[in-house]
């Protein structure tokens, strides 16, 4: 029963516009934004995907546009083939190690079926939980484990649930949808001790975002041999989620055997998607500015929760996560009130809020929506204290 389901500011403060022109143009020239109609409401912010207001690279524009004269046909396989070839050159690894495709939901219907039913994956919670639901479908057995008290993976935790029936430990590094990454040496040392029992599952979706994601990324072990497999997106910081594209690096094996079973078919990835992420994949620049820009903005952030006495994890990616002392969907409909979509709670926190990080006029106006929620809501208890 196999199914594809590969398819799938610093700026401002600086005086440095990055990504207006991508943002606000479309590929012919003409304005990508829609005609307002006459409000006195500004327009809705949506600071709930974790999606990149910084737009990809002018590059992506371009190829897209030599592609337009291709859309009758399907993609080829010569052109995904290209495409994993510059990855693997990207990541250091031979071409066979890399899977094209947003792979979560196969891989978790994959190890969910291998060895029958009642296979366990380990997880973080609260967590994304994709490939968890997907392994659920045939027979695996979700085993959350909370975060620690520093809102990490908690790895020793996370150890001791081992045993026999795991099929996989699936973690997020930095986590979503706390934002912090775990201690470089500890968790490489968990990597490799737990992949000897069963395969380890490293999302990096958002490791761009560090500094150091070159030395942190889980790719270095599978170069050695290690049982770990490391998922990459273009849809966060290369800002293609209207294009999704994905890749996993795997070892040999489990890669080949993915590809038996359809993951990484070409057509199903889209002729689009592939020449956007190939050309994105060409731009570091692009990558270092967003993430820059990114990092300032957090620390902004970071500054007014500490302002307002809100207690938050230490994010890494371009969202964060702070105990808001009242029910997040309270939270969020107030924020919605006010022109702003935080999106939805993360339970067991049911007081905590996930944002992302925005533009910086975005952030400004989350900020002060934040700031009059909070204000509201102090004044409303003082009163009901009376």
């Amino acid at each position: 029963m196999w199914m594809d389901l590969s398819r799938r500011s610093l700026l401002l403060h600086s005086g440095a516009v990055f990504g207006a022109s991508i943002l606000a143009s479309r590929m012919d020239g003409t304005s990508l934004a829609p005609p307002h109609a006459a409000s006195s409401s500004p327009p809705l912010i949506q600071l709930s995907l974790n999606e990149s207001p910084y737009g990809p690279s002018p590059h992506v524009a371009e190829a897209i546009q030599r592609e337009f004269n291709r859309l009758s046909r399907y993609a080829d396989s010569q052109a995904a083939q290209l495409l994993a070839e510059q990855i693997a050159t990207y990541e250091q690894v031979p071409v066979e190690q890399v899977v094209l495709g947003e792979a979560l939901g196969f891989l978790g219907l994959y190890l969910g079926s291998q060895g029958g039913p009642g296979g366990e994956f380990i997880y973080s919670t609260p967590g994304y939980l994709a490939l968890i639901d997907a392994a659920a479908r045939v027979g695996g057995l979700g085993v959350p484990v909370p975060l620690n008290a520093r809102y990490e993976n908690d790895l020793p935790a996370l150890s001791a649930k081992v045993n026999k029936r795991t099929r996989a430990i699936y973690l997020v590094n930095p986590h979503n949808p706390s934002g912090t990454v775990n201690d470089d040496e500890e968790f490489k040392r968990f990597l490799l001790k737990n992949s000897q029992n069963a395969v380890v599952i490293v999302d990096e979706a958002y490791l761009e975002y560090t500094v150091d994601f070159r030395s942190r990324s889980g790719v270095s072990l599978i170069r050695d041999g290690a049982n770990v497999l490391v998922l990459r997106t273009f849809d966060k910081i290369h800002a293609l989620a209207g294009l999704p594209m994905g890749y996993l690096i795997a070892p040999r094996a489990l890669a080949d055997a993915l590809r038996e079973q359809g993951a990484g078919d070409a057509e199903s990835l889209g002729r689009l998607n592939i020449v956007a992420a190939s050309a994105a994949l060409r731009d570091t620049g692009q990558v270092e500015r967003t993430r820059q820009a990114v990092a300032h903005e957090r620390a902004v952030w970071l500054s007014v929760l500490d302002d307002l006495r809100l207690r938050h994890s230490e994010p890494n990616a371009n969202f964060i996560f702070f105990n808001a002392h009242m029910p997040q969907p309270k939270l969020a409909a107030a924020m919605l009130s006010q022109g702003i979509d935080i999106g939805r709670a993360h339970p067991p926190y049911g007081n905590w809020a996930r944002i992302t990080i925005g533009l910086p006029e975005e952030n400004q106006r989350a900020q002060a929506a934040l700031r009059r929620t909070l204000e509201e809501t102090a004044a409303d208890n003082s009163g009901a204290a009376q």
